[in-house]
């Protein structure tokens, strides 16, 4: 069995993303001390959240003219009705959505540095009026439930690259099945834990660091797992993937789907 050992170290040894992360947080903290906001020099979740935001703006025409060459740009316009869209960072999405078909769009952003952006892509989209912000994580249920945000109350919910950052994958994608109406669509693309032993390792040893830097995103969550033990999906095994088996050295596999809550 061939082992890829260049392809591997290629991969392995790719630190652009975490080179930029430490130039951001760096950049932050001059900031911060320029302003005399020395106390939030200390604050390593203000620093995170700053630099994430410089970090994903300074890559963002990369990432959109990326995401545009995958199944994001199918999968979005499927839309439809009342959706929760978990973690829209800079608003890639928002163009992406179908006006005919969405009546409300509920945001959910845990940093508040993504405000202006979102905002601006939601009138550029002529979805100023449809489109609502909530800032808060979006495993808390509680601030959620204040925004409308119930069990069986949305007809769809939109996760791209979000479930990566979150604290227990498990206990949100339990979420958001208990949120979706029955026959309500959860429209996903993630990246999720390797198939191969030596690139799982790889994201096991790495994971820490990369983590705190790069906005909370861990690269081992096992997201087949989370998703089959959420709830009954109409049609769990029509999830798909770019896992080839040909490329085991791929770092972020990525997997992606419209999964359908089952009726009751």
């Amino acid at each position: 069995m061939p082992i890829y050992l260049k392809q591997r170290w290629n991969a392995y040894t790719d630190l652009d993303p975490v080179t930029y992360a430490v130039w951001a947080i760096y950049e932050n903290a001059k900031v911060f001390y320029l302003e005399g906001r020395y106390g939030d020099l200390f604050s390593f979740r203000k620093l995170q959240d700053a630099g994430f935001h410089l970090w994903y703006s300074t890559i963002n025409h990369f990432v959109n003219q990326f995401e545009s060459t995958t199944s994001i740009a199918t999968l979005v316009p499927q839309c439809e009705g009342v959706v929760l869209e978990l973690g829209p960072g800079m608003g890639n999405q928002i163009v992406r959505y179908d006006k005919n078909k969405v009546t409300r769009v509920i945001g959910v952003e845990s940093n508040p540095h993504f405000r202006p952006d979102i905002e601006a892509q939601a009138e550029k989209a002529g979805l100023g009026g449809v489109y609502e912000l909530v800032t808060c994580g979006a495993e808390e249920s509680d601030v959620l439930e204040r925004n409308g945000i119930g069990a069986s109350s949305m007809d769809t919910v939109l996760s791209i690259q979000v479930l990566c950052s979150v604290r227990d994958e498990k206990a949100m994608a339990r979420e958001i099945h208990r949120v979706l109406k029955p026959g309500g669509k959860f429209i996903f693309w993630e990246h999720h834990v390797s198939s191969d032993w030596i690139t799982r390792l790889y994201q096991n040893v790495t994971n820490p660091i990369w983590r705190r830097l790069i906005g909370g995103c861990c690269r081992n969550k096992d997201m087949y797992a989370a998703l089959a033990a959420a709830g009954q999906w109409e049609n769990f095994k029509s999830i798909e993937g770019d896992a080839d088996p040909g490329k085991p050295w791929v770092t972020l596999p990525r997997m992606w789907g419209v999964l359908v809550k089952a009726k009751e």
